[in-house]
């Protein structure tokens, strides 16, 4: 009878967790990187201390967290958020508890109300206890959540993945880019045997009546790069000498199942770190480690402990192309974090350009130029992919309302034209400045920091010594891209670039004439090169200048068709 009875239990419990019986989010909540209230601008987040005990068999979890804060101006209230779906069950400000009705959480934005206004110069830590299923993923990481899966031998095996979403689907924070704390410790528990991967540095675990406790301590970590990693995992370790005279501690958790194919996977960190110092500059998180770890989801870039989903693929490339992007994110996001998600560009443009950057790095042009080509098939141009006003994440990535994957395919392109149009020289001393924040990055003389497309383009324009407005009015403000008009006359060929806007664009492009190279500078936007009778002519054949061309519309226009017969069928 207590075998049946227990039985029983297990299916009341899992009905219970089932992710259909939730409550729908609020528009808020699933807005992520809403506006900044005055009363949240005026903090200074200095400390989240999240202890969070992770329940695989009820899907639940339940938090105590404390959260400190300064001020620069006097508030009166604490303003944060977190889904109204993880109810409350107590709040104290200062070790003092407080009264239900000094606090609400309507829509998932929680708002406490301070027994006495905080001044600057002063702190207040907030505590917050709270219990809950979060947020399922039906498919993450596009869909934010938790995911609650099972290892291959059948132990649980949790990740949560929030960029999309937010940090507020399982902790009470600051659900913006800016939003971040200056130190972040975790604790996290889990059923014993299981390991919880964190952000930053181990601090040890407890053990206590079949529960674990891991101890986890972060510097600066991105709001979304807060995450949550579960298993039955093994660790690798090691060191990397850094060209910049630190050791960097190499850690990758992953399932004992997967021993072999984690050996070849942690191969490849030494020299994605050796590509990165090299040519962008000192690992960011040096201090704490270069984190990896074996999740049932794709991957997301959670900072020192990227979630690695790809189930060791491999490419003809050779290389794991979805760990050397998420560790890209270390620079393009967690170091370099956008202002605003209209900036995301800056995560996912230069990210997505480190790949065929990497491999001109490690083999040369062809593999590069086969990279910009797979991304060059990929530009939509529905949306300009920086609009200039503020943005929630979601109408980023939403191609119906905004840039979605042009972020990443055309951010790259764009950068690589860039690069070709100011040097190398100026195109990395550009970058280096908006990721770190200073020309010349050591480590210990840079913080994470946020930056935003009008500082980059100040950045380059400063770099290049030349007014480049017209470039990125072009590339980031107009939806299409510049189009190179070509017609011949007699001995003549006449060229004029077109924006969509009739913006200036005195873009200069090559021109190959039989077997010889000519450079036209095209000052005004138009241009003119000599052409002999009877001589063929190829416009930009190095393939420098990102522009509208009419074989990949065509392209786009047969798999659009291709797709509603596949739906009509």
């Amino acid at each position: 009878m207590k075998r049946i009875a227990l039985a029983g239990m297990s299916a009341l419990l899992a009905a219970c967790a089932t992710p259909q019986q939730q409550p729908p989010m609020t528009a808020y909540t699933t807005g992520s990187g809403a506006a900044r209230s005055s009363d949240q601008l005026a903090l200074e987040f200095e400390k989240a201390d999240l202890a969070l005990r992770i329940e695989p068999d009820t899907r639940s979890i339940r938090g105590d967290v404390r959260l400190t804060f300064g001020t620069r101006a006097a508030v009166e209230r604490i303003e944060l958020d977190l889904d109204r779906n993880l109810p409350i069950d107590a709040i104290e400000v200062d070790g003092r508890p407080l009264a239900a009705n000094r606090w609400r959480n309507p829509e998932g934005k929680l708002t406490v109300d301070l027994p006495q206004r905080l001044e600057p110069g002063r702190q207040t830590t907030v505590r917050v206890r709270y219990h809950g299923q979060p947020h399922v993923a039906k498919k993450a990481p596009w869909d934010g959540g938790f995911v609650w899966s099972k290892t291959p031998d059948g132990q649980p095996w949790v990740a949560s993945a929030v960029q999309g979403e937010g940090c507020d689907l399982f902790w009470p924070c600051i659900d913006h880019p800016t939003g971040k704390a200056k130190i972040v410790e975790e604790h996290f528990t889990v059923p014993a045997p299981l390991v919880a991967a964190g952000n930053g540095v181990a601090l040890g675990m407890d053990e206590k009546d079949g529960w674990r406790t891991w101890h986890w301590r972060a510097k600066n970590p991105s709001t979304y790069g807060i995450s949550i990693n579960v298993g039955p995992y093994k660790l690798m370790e090691g060191n990397y000498a850094s060209r910049y005279g630190n050791t960097i501690p190499l850690r990758l958790y992953y399932l004992p199942q997967s021993e072999a194919q984690a050996k070849e996977l942690f191969a490849e960190f030494a020299p994605m770190l050796d590509f990165f110092e090299s040519v962008i500059g000192p690992y960011p998180f040096g201090d704490e480690k270069m984190g990896v770890v074996e999740t049932p989801h794709k991957g997301m870039e959670h900072q020192t402990i990227n979630a690695y989903g790809n189930k060791y693929a491999k490419t003809p490339y050779g290389y794991d192309d979805l760990l050397q992007h998420e560790f890209a994110h270390e620079w393009f996001g967690n170091q370099l974090t956008n202002a605003d998600w209209d900036d995301m560009w800056l995560h996912e443009g230069l990210g997505s350009y480190m790949q065929p950057l990497y491999m001109q790095w490690l083999r040369g042009d062809q593999e590069y130029f086969a990279l910009l080509m797979q991304s060059r098939a990929g530009v939509r141009n529905r949306k300009p992919i920086v609009s200039g006003t503020p943005k929630l994440e979601e109408e980023v990535y939403d191609e119906k309302v905004g840039p979605g994957q042009d972020i990443y395919v055309k951010g790259s392109l764009v950068m690589h034209t860039l690069r070709g149009l100011i040097g190398d020289a100026a195109f990395f001393r550009s970058v280096r400045e908006i990721v770190y924040g200073t020309p010349d990055p050591r480590p210990g003389n840079f913080a994470p920091r946020n930056g935003s497309t009008p500082e980059f383009m100040a950045i380059v324009k400063r770099n290049a010594g030349r007014d480049l407005d017209w470039f990125f009015q072009a590339y980031l403000y107009q939806a299409a891209l510049p189009e190179l008009q070509a017609t011949r006359s007699g001995d003549t060929l006449q060229l004029a670039w077109k924006t969509e806007k009739n913006t200036p664009f005195p873009m200069p492009v090559e021109v190959r004439v039989g077997e010889r190279i000519v450079s036209v500078p095209m000052t005004d936007g138009r241009g003119s090169v000599a052409l002999p009778a009877g001589a063929t002519y190829t416009l930009d054949p190095h393939s420098k200048v990102l522009r509208r061309l009419a074989h990949i519309e065509q392209f786009h226009q047969y798999q659009e068709a291709q797709k509603k017969r596949k739906a009509g069928s």
